[in-house]
């Protein structure tokens, strides 16, 4: 079944939300999906219909400049203006509230993939008091030389280009870099997953694969420089349920270390409620990957528990 419900809610920032929803009468949690960078939120229909077997409620929203959602001055591969990054975490806000008028006093997971990922934690960054967990999976919060270079690229793209134009540079040090490391190469998608019909959808869906702006690329590295800085995780209560998820066959995540990087950092820091999992030969795509069913079956147990404890 998947998605029960299609439905446009107004954000706040302008934007029209194109949002999916399961909607169980009594969930015993609502997890509310990020997806990742030029995909969308339709393409997790099957990890919804999944968690409805759990007892899980499920909202994915397409983030501005992606799927079916209609933003000012923010076509498919645009953010829109500054500040971009913070228009993007009002909209998850304004979903959140939905959930939170929808399911009155239903914990909540907030969840992430890839840059959904990146998104999730600068929202749990401003929001942690509202939610029972956080899962961040498949991303990368070690902003290093790739981090410091891609900021370089992008100010002299915006002073040569623009804003609104796809970026020439980033793909090759993104996209492009992490398809060479694909042990096939069949495709040049092929680094998301082993499982030759998810990457083929992927690349039939005209709403996957395009390049993104100069502006949007900025925003994707704001999140990330924020989720680097220890600082600002000041506010975040230290025992808050976090689920940590990458593929030792991923090139985004350096084949999971940036995970587990995280994971060494948020210790450091006093967290004491992380669970993580790095899964084998698993790409980028954990919930397209020929083992996902065990990888879903994972997350909903550590859902459970999530929403039990609190």
């Amino acid at each position: 079944m998947g998605f029960d419900r299609q439905s446009g809610i107004l954000s706040p920032t302008g934007a029209e939300i194109n949002l999916y929803v399961t909607q169980l009468s009594a969930p015993r949690g609502v997890v509310q999906v990020n997806h990742g960078l030029a995909e969308h939120a339709a393409r997790y229909a099957r990890f919804a219909e999944f968690l409805r077997g759990y007892g899980f409620a499920v909202y994915a929203h397409d983030h501005r400049g992606h799927g079916h959602t209609k933003a000012p001055g923010a076509p498919l591969g645009s953010f829109g203006a500054e500040p971009a990054a913070q228009k993007v975490i009002a909209d998850v806000a304004a979903v959140h509230d939905l959930i939170a008028t929808e399911h009155a006093g239903v914990p909540v997971i907030v969840f992430g993939h890839s840059m959904g990922s990146l998104i999730a934690m600068n929202f749990v960054l401003a929001h942690s008091h509202r939610i029972a967990g956080a899962a961040i999976w498949n991303g990368n919060f070690s902003a290093g030389l790739l981090g410091g270079l891609a900021q370089a690229v992008l100010a002299w793209e915006k002073f040569r280009l623009g804003s609104d134009v796809p970026s020439r540079i980033l793909p090759k040090l993104t996209f492009d870099a992490w398809a060479k490391k694909a042990s096939d190469g069949r495709t040049p998608f092929d680094w998301l997953s082993r499982d030759h019909a998810e990457v083929d959808k992927y690349i039939a869906d005209p709403l996957c694969g395009w390049n993104a702006s100069v502006g949007m690329w900025k925003a994707v590295f704001d999140f990330v420089f924020a989720g680097a800085n220890d600082r600002n995780f000041t506010g975040v209560r230290r025992d808050l349920p976090f689920n940590l998820v990458g593929g030792g066959g991923d090139p985004e995540s350096e084949f999971g270390k940036t995970v587990q990087h995280l994971e060494s950092r948020m210790r450091a820091m006093g967290f004491s409620n992380l669970v993580t999992r790095i899964y084998g030969e698993t790409r980028h795509e954990s919930l397209n990957e020929i083992n996902r069913d065990i990888i879903m079956k994972d997350f909903a147990e550590w859902a459970v528990r999530a929403v039990s404890a609190r």
